[in-house]
């Protein structure tokens, strides 16, 4: 008979409002939490930096973080790749992600994540503490699915998204202002953020703006259907434009113009 692991509690924290709420409750409430496992993209806003900061100050953890050993420049931009279409076999990098290929959280994240664990759990019985909220349904099924190992803490206290993000404040936690802003945190790069998130990540963070234009500058893909960066900063500018000539946004003359506005500068 084999001898049986020990077991160990790992948490995994992106450090948003609902991994926060979870690993916050678990330790308010005594429970085991070993490791605190948080994956290193380079792509979290630096608000996210200095809140774990400020929740191993405040619980006395030591986060441990692992990352992928290629940066998501590379990855997305210089790595080679076998393509079959012959148009872009001379094309290198992944390029943005989109809703069927997010290879970003896979090679960022999840690769990662489940390296570190394999290791650990030659030695040990994992049991991995992950923070979907209990009205995240869609995530909740696919987190579960034959992983007997996996516990869901929020949905099993019944907390939903607005539930963690209430929690944290109540302690305290604010993000610097960024859920005020945002309604998720995590990298802010992501081509699939709403329009209106990516206005306020224009207007209200220049350097990473920057970044983005720069990296979208360089690939093949646009950054949204139909819109690269530039063009979005075009849009951004001109409706701000519209509305403060007392104009309406969305109304057929606004498009309009707007289509007029993209065709000079793209012309």
């Amino acid at each position: 008979m084999d001898e049986q692991k020990p077991q160990l509690h790992v948490v995994s924290c992106s450090f948003g409002k609902d991994s926060t709420a979870m690993l916050l409750k678990m330790l308010e409430l005594g429970m085991q939490a070993d490791v605190v496992l948080f994956c290193e993209t380079g792509l979290d806003f630096p608000e996210i930096e200095e809140h774990i900061r400020k929740v191993e100050q405040n619980t006395g953890i030591t986060v441990t973080r692992v990352r992928s050993e290629y940066t998501f420049e590379y990855l997305m931009l210089h790595k080679p790749i076998k393509r079959k279409k012959p148009e872009l076999r001379d094309k290198t990098g992944y390029s943005w992600a989109g809703p069927l290929m997010r290879w970003c959280t896979n090679l960022l994240k999840t690769v990662p994540r489940e390296k570190y664990l394999s290791e650990l759990r030659k030695k040990y019985d994992v049991i991995e503490y992950i923070g979907i909220a209990a009205d995240e349904t869609e995530r909740i099924t696919h987190k579960c699915n034959n992983r007997p190992n996996v516990r869901l803490p929020l949905v099993e206290w019944g907390m939903t998204e607005a539930d963690c993000l209430q929690y944290c404040k109540e302690r305290v936690y604010d993000w610097g202002g960024l859920y005020e802003k945002f309604g998720r945190v995590s990298c802010w790069c992501c081509p699939l953020q709403p329009l209106s998130e990516l206005r306020v990540l224009y207007s209200d963070f220049p350097d990473l703006w920057r970044q983005l234009r720069e990296w979208d500058d360089k690939t093949w893909r646009t950054f949204k259907p139909g819109w690269s960066v530039r063009q979005l900063e075009v849009r951004f500018v001109f409706e701000r434009e519209w509305q403060d000539s007392g104009n309406q946004l969305g109304t057929k003359e606004f498009r309009k113009e707007l289509k007029k506005r993209l065709e000079r500068v793209n012309g």
